[in-house]
Formats: structure tokens, sequence, C-alpha cells
């Protein structure tokens, strides 16, 4: 596979998780961000082939991050990853041009099967 992937979640302990999950399946996490501001940064940086990005997050929040990647790529992959309730972001981040989004707390099967399918 070898899918470079950044991962965003202001949360270590679930960037952690998330990269645990991908490494397993045999994809390669070229970055890690705390932040929507430091992801824009990193995706710019590393150009990764996916990002996961969290919804929630200080300084500059997953949808703002997303609209900017999606400025910088039109193209870009990313997959949203929100806690339970949060539904109404999640249609702002789908209609923002997310691929797709993972609801925490993570299952492994889901997040791997999102992930392969948006990068198809």
């Amino acid at each position: 596979m070898g899918n470079r992937i950044l991962i965003v979640d202001d949360a270590a302990f679930m960037r952690m998780m998330i990269k645990d999950i991908l490494t397993k399946n045999g994809y390669e996490v070229v970055a890690e961000a705390a932040d929507g501001q430091q992801a824009v940064e990193l995706f710019k940086e590393h150009t990764p082939d996916l990002v996961t990005m969290d919804i929630t997050m200080p300084e500059m929040d997953g949808i703002t991050a997303l609209k900017e990647i999606k400025n910088i790529k039109s193209d870009a992959k990313v997959i949203m990853c929100s806690a339970m309730g949060q539904q109404a972001m999640v249609i702002d981040a789908i209609q923002a041009g997310a691929k797709d989004f993972i609801v925490k707390p993570f299952q492994a099967d889901r997040v791997v099967e999102a992930i392969s399918k948006a990068i198809g």
C-alpha cells in the first residue's frame, strides 16, 4: 500500500490510536498535527494521500482546516473524525468536501474501511 497519511487530532492519545491502526494496516503516517493550523502547514509540507481530521480543536477547527486544505489541493482526501452527537458538524464537513467520517471511539475496521474507500 504505502499510502501516506496525516493525522490531525488535539488529543495525543487519539493520534496514537489512529497511528497504531494505520501502521498495522500498511499505511505510512507522514506527520501528526494537534490543531487545524498545524494541519494546514503539514499538509503543504508533506502533501499526504489522505488526512484524518478531528472536528473540534483549538486554534483552528477541523472544518476550517478542511476548507483551507481543499483550497491548497482541490482533490485532497480528508476523513473527518468526530465524537458522538456532532451530526450537524459532520454534515458541514461533508458539504465542505470531506470524503467520509469516522466516529470516536474508533473501531479499527471502520477506520481502515473509510480510508481504503477514500483512497480508492
